[in-house]
């Protein structure tokens, strides 16, 4: 049986992919995990014979009542909660122009506002224990913009921002917050979990059109190991100083270098004009 001082980890999105492999090991070490899914019945085997350190929840997190519910749940099997991670959410690719509204709003209620709402539940807990870890399942994209992924891209990106002021509000609290940041990676992102518009207009063949067909064809033969990928986070949660950024992968390594290399260098490169908005002596 767990130890009562295991942590105990909260997990959104473990039918497949990361969240599911991530609570497999976490339960897998004897800890503590809050395993969720819009249907619970989707997660139950992962917590099958360990009832007494496992508990799986239905969870949607564009619902704000299921996510009330579950953090309830959480605390009154576990009485806390160390560690967060906000994994839940999916891709949904199109040309800019060719973006559907709906598609938009109903990926943003769930990669952004969801992810807020959740992490707001589990804050007055963590800061009454003055501990707690808070990892932000990004990508690549929160910090690359790929045509074709776009609003994808946009989703991601103001989660790393929001995540930016979280980590300087809850450091003085004993809460740590990461983005972990994965390039590609054998889960279903790109298969079926993969919402797309397909590109009909010839002018965006060779930048949208092309990112969406070669999305659909990497799907089953990425680089990146799920199951590695949740040692890697179990890891920066037992450190002292956790990175605020965490990409995973070599591909998506070298993009986000590549890419912050040739940031930095623009902006020296307009230093001078841009300084110059500046009232004289100022």
């Amino acid at each position: 049986m767990a130890s009562e001082t295991s942590p105990v980890w909260f997990i959104t999105g473990c039918s497949t992919g990361f969240g599911h492999d991530l609570a497999k090991l976490v339960l897998a070490r004897g800890w503590r995990a809050v395993v969720t899914a819009r249907d619970a019945e989707r997660v139950k085997e992962l917590v099958e014979g360990v009832d007494e350190r496992g508990l799986a929840l239905s969870l949607d997190v564009t619902e704000q009542g299921q996510i009330d519910a579950g953090v309830k749940a959480a605390l009154d099997k576990f009485g806390r909660i160390d560690v967060l991670v906000n994994n839940a959410g999916y891709g949904y690719q199109a040309s800019a122009e060719e973006g559907v509204d709906a598609e938009i709003r109903a990926q943003f209620d769930a990669n952004v506002f969801g992810l807020f709402a959740m992490t707001r539940a589990v804050l007055p807990t963590m800061r009454k224990q003055r501990s707690g870890n808070i990892i932000n399942i990004t990508s690549v994209a929160g910090l690359v913009g790929f045509p074709g992924s776009g609003y994808y891209a946009a989703s991601k990106h103001a989660v790393e921002g929001w995540s930016d002021a979280l980590a300087t509000e809850t450091a003085p609290l004993g809460i740590k917050v990461t983005c972990v940041e994965p390039g590609p990676f054998r889960t279903d992102w790109a298969g079926r979990s993969l919402k797309q518009t397909p590109s009909t207009i010839a002018d965006y063949a060779d930048t949208a059109g092309k990112r969406l067909k070669s999305t659909s064809d990497i799907s089953g033969k990425q680089a990146g190991d799920p199951v590695r990928a949740g040692e890697a986070m179990i890891h920066i949660t037992e450190i002292d100083n956790p990175p605020r950024h965490f990409v995973l992968g070599r591909w998506g390594h070298d993009a986000v270098l590549k890419q912050m290399k040739e940031r930095v260098a623009e902006i020296e490169a307009w230093r001078d004009a841009g300084l110059a908005a500046d009232f004289p002596g100022s």
